[in-house]
Protein backbone atom coordinates (compact mmCIF):
# COMPACT_ATOMS: atom_id res chain seq x y z
CA UNK A 1 0.00 0.00 0.00
CA UNK A 2 1.33 3.43 -0.98
CA UNK A 3 0.33 6.64 0.77
CA UNK A 4 1.58 10.03 -0.43
CA UNK A 5 1.99 12.79 2.16
CA UNK A 6 3.00 16.07 0.50
CA UNK A 7 5.19 18.25 2.73
CA UNK A 8 6.42 21.80 2.33
CA UNK A 9 9.72 23.30 3.42
CA UNK A 10 11.71 25.48 1.03
CA UNK A 11 10.17 23.32 -1.70
CA UNK A 12 7.07 21.14 -1.88
CA UNK A 13 7.99 17.45 -1.89
CA UNK A 14 6.07 14.19 -2.11
CA UNK A 15 6.87 12.02 0.88
CA UNK A 16 5.72 8.40 0.62
CA UNK A 17 4.76 5.65 3.00
CA UNK A 18 5.13 2.09 1.71
CA UNK A 19 3.05 -0.04 4.07
CA UNK A 20 2.50 -3.79 4.30
CA UNK A 21 -1.30 -4.08 4.43
CA UNK A 22 -1.22 -7.26 6.51
CA UNK A 23 1.06 -6.04 9.32
CA UNK A 24 0.84 -2.21 9.12
CA UNK A 25 4.65 -2.17 9.15
CA UNK A 26 6.43 -0.17 6.50
CA UNK A 27 8.95 2.33 5.21
CA UNK A 28 8.96 6.13 5.16
CA UNK A 29 10.50 7.44 1.94
CA UNK A 30 11.95 10.95 1.56
CA UNK A 31 10.64 12.87 4.59
CA UNK A 32 11.64 16.20 3.12
CA UNK A 33 10.09 18.54 5.71
CA UNK A 34 7.41 18.80 8.40
CA UNK A 35 8.71 15.83 10.36
CA UNK A 36 6.31 16.45 13.24
CA UNK A 37 3.36 16.30 10.83
CA UNK A 38 4.61 12.95 9.52
CA UNK A 39 4.98 11.57 13.05
CA UNK A 40 1.41 12.57 13.88
CA UNK A 41 0.19 10.85 10.72
CA UNK A 42 2.08 7.68 11.60
CA UNK A 43 0.48 7.51 15.05
CA UNK A 44 -2.97 8.38 13.72
CA UNK A 45 -2.81 5.59 11.14
CA UNK A 46 -1.33 3.05 13.53
CA UNK A 47 1.62 2.36 11.24
CA UNK A 48 4.87 0.87 12.50
CA UNK A 49 7.59 2.52 10.44
CA UNK A 50 10.75 0.44 10.60
CA UNK A 51 13.10 2.44 8.38
CA UNK A 52 13.50 5.83 6.73
CA UNK A 53 14.67 5.46 3.12
CA UNK A 54 16.14 8.25 1.02
CA UNK A 55 16.12 8.23 -2.77
CA UNK A 56 19.03 10.70 -2.77
CA UNK A 57 20.82 13.17 -0.55
CA UNK A 58 19.33 16.56 -1.40
CA UNK A 59 18.07 18.39 1.67
CA UNK A 60 14.52 18.76 0.39
CA UNK A 61 14.23 14.98 0.66
CA UNK A 62 15.66 14.63 4.18
CA UNK A 63 14.70 17.83 6.01
CA UNK A 64 12.21 15.99 8.23
CA UNK A 65 14.50 13.10 9.12
CA UNK A 66 15.60 14.27 12.55
CA UNK A 67 12.09 14.86 13.89
CA UNK A 68 10.97 11.42 12.72
CA UNK A 69 14.10 9.65 13.92
CA UNK A 70 13.90 11.34 17.32
CA UNK A 71 10.29 10.25 17.74
CA UNK A 72 10.61 6.69 16.46
CA UNK A 73 14.28 5.76 16.97
CA UNK A 74 14.59 4.11 13.56
CA UNK A 75 17.49 3.95 11.08
CA UNK A 76 18.01 6.12 8.01
CA UNK A 77 19.22 4.38 4.86
CA UNK A 78 20.66 5.86 1.67
CA UNK A 79 22.77 4.56 -1.22
CA UNK A 80 26.44 4.07 -0.37
CA UNK A 81 27.38 7.18 -2.36
CA UNK A 82 24.93 9.29 -0.35
CA UNK A 83 27.13 9.92 2.67
CA UNK A 84 28.85 12.88 1.05
CA UNK A 85 25.52 14.62 0.48
CA UNK A 86 24.29 14.07 4.01
CA UNK A 87 27.56 15.45 5.39
CA UNK A 88 28.15 18.39 3.03
CA UNK A 89 25.61 21.23 2.84
CA UNK A 90 27.09 22.51 -0.41
CA UNK A 91 26.29 19.16 -2.04
CA UNK A 92 22.86 18.65 -0.48
CA UNK A 93 22.03 22.27 -1.47
CA UNK A 94 20.85 23.41 1.97
CA UNK A 95 23.68 25.95 2.10
CA UNK A 96 22.04 27.87 -0.72
CA UNK A 97 18.53 27.71 0.74
CA UNK A 98 18.69 29.32 4.15
CA UNK A 99 20.90 27.15 6.34
CA UNK A 100 23.21 24.16 6.56
CA UNK A 101 21.46 20.80 7.08
CA UNK A 102 23.19 17.47 7.66
CA UNK A 103 22.27 13.97 8.79
CA UNK A 104 24.57 11.83 10.88
CA UNK A 105 24.59 8.08 11.43
CA UNK A 106 22.98 6.93 8.20
CA UNK A 107 23.26 3.33 7.08
CA UNK A 108 24.01 2.43 3.47
CA UNK A 109 22.60 0.11 0.85
CA UNK A 110 24.00 -0.86 -2.54
CA UNK A 111 22.62 -1.23 -6.03
CA UNK A 112 20.28 -4.23 -6.27
CA UNK A 113 19.99 -4.65 -2.48
CA UNK A 114 16.60 -5.79 -1.20
CA UNK A 115 15.29 -3.64 1.66
CA UNK A 116 13.05 -5.69 3.91
CA UNK A 117 10.90 -5.44 7.03
CA UNK A 118 11.02 -7.41 10.26
CA UNK A 119 7.27 -7.99 9.95
CA UNK A 120 5.60 -8.23 6.56
CA UNK A 121 6.38 -9.39 3.04
CA UNK A 122 6.91 -5.91 1.59
CA UNK A 123 10.36 -5.44 0.11
CA UNK A 124 11.91 -2.75 -2.05
CA UNK A 125 14.75 -3.26 -4.49
CA UNK A 126 17.33 -0.46 -4.69
CA UNK A 127 18.07 0.47 -8.29
CA UNK A 128 20.96 2.93 -8.66
CA UNK A 129 20.04 5.70 -11.13
CA UNK A 130 22.83 8.31 -11.08
CA UNK A 131 22.52 11.51 -13.07
CA UNK A 132 20.51 13.90 -10.92
CA UNK A 133 22.99 13.09 -8.14
CA UNK A 134 25.64 10.38 -7.87
CA UNK A 135 23.60 8.57 -5.24
CA UNK A 136 20.15 8.74 -6.81
CA UNK A 137 18.12 5.53 -6.56
CA UNK A 138 14.75 4.13 -7.46
CA UNK A 139 13.12 1.97 -4.77
CA UNK A 140 11.08 -0.66 -6.57
CA UNK A 141 8.23 -2.75 -5.15
CA UNK A 142 7.94 -5.54 -7.71
CA UNK A 143 4.89 -7.13 -6.11
CA UNK A 144 2.88 -3.90 -6.25
CA UNK A 145 4.50 -2.66 -9.49
CA UNK A 146 5.34 0.63 -7.81
CA UNK A 147 8.62 2.52 -8.05
CA UNK A 148 9.58 5.42 -5.80
CA UNK A 149 11.76 7.38 -8.19
CA UNK A 150 12.78 10.48 -6.25
CA UNK A 151 14.04 13.11 -8.70
CA UNK A 152 15.25 10.72 -11.39
CA UNK A 153 12.10 11.05 -13.50
CA UNK A 154 8.88 13.04 -13.26
CA UNK A 155 5.57 12.96 -15.06
CA UNK A 156 6.50 14.55 -18.37
CA UNK A 157 10.10 15.29 -17.48
CA UNK A 158 13.27 14.32 -15.67
CA UNK A 159 15.35 15.51 -12.74
CA UNK A 160 17.64 18.52 -13.02
CA UNK A 161 21.17 17.39 -13.98
CA UNK A 162 22.69 20.85 -13.42
CA UNK A 163 23.24 20.62 -9.66
CA UNK A 164 26.66 19.62 -8.27
CA UNK A 165 27.59 16.06 -9.40
CA UNK A 166 24.70 15.98 -11.89
CA UNK A 167 25.23 14.60 -15.39
CA UNK A 168 22.59 14.74 -18.11
CA UNK A 169 24.09 11.93 -20.21
CA UNK A 170 24.22 9.65 -17.20
CA UNK A 171 20.69 10.61 -16.13
CA UNK A 172 19.26 9.76 -19.55
CA UNK A 173 21.11 6.46 -19.47
CA UNK A 174 19.66 5.70 -16.02
CA UNK A 175 16.14 6.51 -17.17
CA UNK A 176 16.36 4.48 -20.36
CA UNK A 177 18.16 1.44 -18.97
CA UNK A 178 17.00 1.22 -15.36
CA UNK A 179 13.58 2.90 -15.11
CA UNK A 180 11.89 2.42 -18.47
CA UNK A 181 12.88 -1.25 -18.54
CA UNK A 182 10.49 -1.88 -15.64
CA UNK A 183 7.08 -3.31 -16.62
CA UNK A 184 4.99 -0.86 -18.62
CA UNK A 185 2.27 -0.62 -15.98
CA UNK A 186 4.71 0.21 -13.17
CA UNK A 187 3.55 3.25 -11.20
CA UNK A 188 6.25 5.93 -10.93
CA UNK A 189 5.97 7.94 -7.71
CA UNK A 190 8.23 10.97 -7.95
CA UNK A 191 9.38 13.62 -5.55
CA UNK A 192 7.86 16.61 -7.33
CA UNK A 193 5.10 15.60 -9.75
CA UNK A 194 1.91 13.63 -10.06
CA UNK A 195 2.28 9.89 -10.44
CA UNK A 196 2.73 8.42 -13.90
CA UNK A 197 3.49 5.03 -15.44
CA UNK A 198 6.39 3.63 -17.38
CA UNK A 199 4.34 3.31 -20.55
CA UNK A 200 3.39 6.98 -20.45
CA UNK A 201 7.00 8.18 -20.22
CA UNK A 202 8.63 5.84 -22.77
CA UNK A 203 7.85 7.92 -25.88
CA UNK A 204 9.79 10.87 -24.47
CA UNK A 205 13.04 8.90 -24.12
CA UNK A 206 12.96 5.87 -26.44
Amino acid sequence: MTFCAPVKGVFAVNCYFAIDAETNHGFLIDPGAEGEKLVRLIFERGWVIEKILLTHGHFDHFGGVEAVRDALDIPVLIHEEGGAYLERPELNLSRFCGGDLTVEGAQYFRDDDLLTLREGDLQLKAIHTPGHTNDSCVLYDEAEKTAYVGDTIFKGGMGNPDYPTGNERLLLKSIRERVLTLPDDTLLCSGHSDVTRVRAEKPRYL
